[in-house]
């Protein structure tokens, strides 16, 4: 062992450094298939499902040695969010009731994976993303936005101003606000929560599952902006 390993005060703030490294790069990777993925999925979606394999060559390579394995195990959990998200985004992004079942479809493989602790960091990075989704939908429920995202799914982009705004009232209700409060504080705590724990797997974990508040943002600021 390397003798500056062997200082207790560096090692912890290697690994410290390296949570927080691996909790940037969950915040990145939730908002790749947002920003990237879902406006290359419209116009090539068997091309998106096919990169799925490219992502997941990648991270087998970077898992190969141990100084790339905690990369390549973030980006094994990542290409289960980019798979989902291109199967639904591609052929069924019209009717948002599949959305969470689509999502899911990593959910058996991630937890028999933990259950074997085989890629953990990729695999409970794709727990928090999927949780950050689900609340986000049950708050869509919640608020009535779902007619909206049909309207908006259907709607050549140019016109979907007005929708944006219409969906933006429902939000701006007390109903609306409340639920988005009580949403966000949830998130929060989760994500929080989970740092606590100084493991590399409980940050790429919060990563997801906090950056659901800076997505959801961003969306909302676009929806004002209309």
């Amino acid at each position: 062992m390397n003798d500056d390993l062997k200082n207790p005060s560096l090692a912890n703030f290697i690994f410290s450094r390296q949570n927080w490294l691996v909790f940037a790069a969950s915040v990145f990777l939730v908002s790749i298939p947002v920003f990237m993925e879902a406006p290359l999925v419209r116009l090539f979606p068997i091309l998106s499902v096919l990169m799925t394999g490219f992502w997941v060559w990648l991270s087998m390579r970077l898992m190969s040695s141990s100084r790339t394995y905690l990369w390549g195990d973030l980006l094994f959990g990542f290409s289960w969010t980019w798979l989902t998200g291109a199967i639904y985004w591609g052929w069924l992004r019209y009717e948002p009731i599949w959305h969470i079942p689509i999502e899911s479809l990593g959910l058996p493989f991630a937890v028999w994976c933990l259950t074997k602790n085989w890629g953990k960091i990729g695999n409970w990075f794709y727990l928090g993303s999927l949780l950050g989704t689900v609340l986000t939908d049950i708050y869509f429920y919640i608020v009535d936005l779902m007619p909206y995202w049909r309207q908006i799914m259907r709607i050549d982009p140019a016109g979907a101003s007005q929708i944006l705004q219409n969906a933006l009232e429902k939000v701006e209700t007390p109903w609306g606000e409340g639920w988005a409060v009580i949403l966000a504080i949830i998130l929060m705590t989760v994500g929080t929560g989970s740092l606590l724990n100084k493991q590399s797997h409980w940050y790429a974990f919060g990563g997801a599952v906090l950056s659901t508040i800076l997505v959801d943002s961003l969306f909302l600021l676009a929806a004002a902006l209309a």
